[in-house]
C-alpha cells in the first residue's frame, strides 16, 4: 500500500490485540485525532490491508477441551484433487481451520476435540474420508501461548 507508515502499523498492531477498540481509543493509543484515525483505519481497509475483522469462536482454552493441529499430504497436487478436497472440508463444522500449505505438507487443519475418542471419530468419520488424502499427520496441543494475548499499555503524554 502507498504511503503505509509507522502510524499506520501501529493501528494493525492495536487492532490485532483488540478488533473491538472504539475509535477514539485508539485514536488516544496512536496519537492522533479520533476523525484522523478513523480515516486512516477506513484507507486500510479500502485498500486490503485490514480486510475484516472475526470473533474467534471455540478457544482451546475452553474447559477440558484441546486443539489437533493436522496435516494432510494428497495423493496428487492438481487442482481438481484440491478443489474436491476444499469443497469437502467445508462442510465439516468439526474443522475450525484449513490451510493450503507449501512445504512437506498440503494442508493444515485445525479441530478441537474434549478427548482422544471425540478425535478417533472425526478421524475415522471425517479426516480419512475426505477426497484425495494420501497421508494424516495429528499433533495436540499442550497449551495456547497466545490465547490470551496482554493488553498494551498506553502512551503517557
Amino acid at each position: 500500500m502507498h504511503g503505509f507508515d509507522d502510524i499506520d502499523r501501529n493501528i494493525v498492531r492495536r487492532l490485532r490485540l483488540n478488533a473491538r477498540i472504539s475509535n477514539a481509543t485508539l485514536a488516544e493509543e496512536v496519537g492522533l485525532s479520533p476523525s484522523a484515525c478513523l480515516r486512516r483505519v477506513r484507507a486500510l481497509e479500502r485498500n486490503g490491508v485490514i480486510r475484516g475483522y472475526s470473533a474467534i469462536v471455540g478457544s482451546s482454552e475452553r474447559e477440558g477441551t484441546m486443539a489437533v493441529i493436522i496435516n494432510i499430504t494428497l495423493e496428487r497436487q492438481t487442482e481438481d484433487v484440491f478443489n474436491d478436497f476444499e469443497t469437502a472440508v467445508r462442510n465439516h463444522p468439526e474443522i475450525q481451520e484449513c490451510y493450503l500449505m507449501t512445504g512437506g505438507s498440503d494442508y493444515l487443519l485445525r479441530v478441537e476435540v474434549e478427548n482422544s475418542a471425540e478425535f478417533e471419530r472425526i478421524h475415522t468419520e471425517i479426516l480419512s474420508m475426505l477426497p484425495g488424502v494420501a497421508r494424516i499427520h495429528s499433533s495436540f496441543s499442550i497449551r495456547n501461548v497466545l490465547a490470551t494475548r496482554p493488553r498494551t499499555k498506553k502512551r503517557r503524554k
